[in-house]
């Protein structure tokens, strides 16, 4: 089934990083917010990582902008089955360079295979930015708990004190 991005990136003019995943999957779609699934860990690596915690999207996304962090995914459209990247085809590519020329970002970071394989074959030649890989914040990423994946993603706090 063909899907379109409908999620606006979430950035400001000092966003430093740039976090990008693949596709929202069904359930961030619906409730128009990144990582709204429960299952997925993204929010609760985020509260690791700053020790806080959230209550409420407004400050998820007031949080982010307060960080210089980003967020965004590479994929504008695509054929997916559910919220599956295995499945993901006919992909159109978000405008990156958009976010770039609006913000202060310098480092990229990319959630997942799926989103590391897309922004290195469509996108990095255009932005001339590697991207870092964060293994995927998903719960159908068994091969992480969430200790680990906190572990992975410190490198975030790097690269926003550079």
């Amino acid at each position: 089934m063909k899907v379109y991005h409908t999620l606006k990136p979430i950035y400001n003019r000092n966003s430093k990083i740039l976090i990008l995943g693949s596709m929202p999957s069904v359930i961030s779609r619906n409730k128009n917010f990144y990582y709204a699934n429960k299952n997925n860990r993204f929010w609760n690596i985020m509260e690791n990582l700053f020790l806080t915690k959230f209550n409420s999207n407004l400050e998820k996304r007031g949080f982010l902008l307060d960080n210089k962090i980003a967020l965004w995914d590479v994929i504008k459209s695509c054929e997916i089955k559910g919220s599956s990247d295995n499945s993901i085809k006919n992909v159109n590519i978000n405008d990156i360079n958009y976010l770039l020329n609006k913000s202060n970002i310098k480092y990229i970071f990319v959630t997942g295979k799926k989103a590391l394989y897309l922004y290195n074959k469509y996108l990095l030649n255009i932005t001339k930015k590697e991207a870092f890989y964060l293994p995927s914040p998903s719960s159908a990423n068994a091969s992480y708990n969430l200790k680990d994946l906190t572990e992975k993603y410190k490198i975030i706090l790097d690269y926003l004190n550079l």
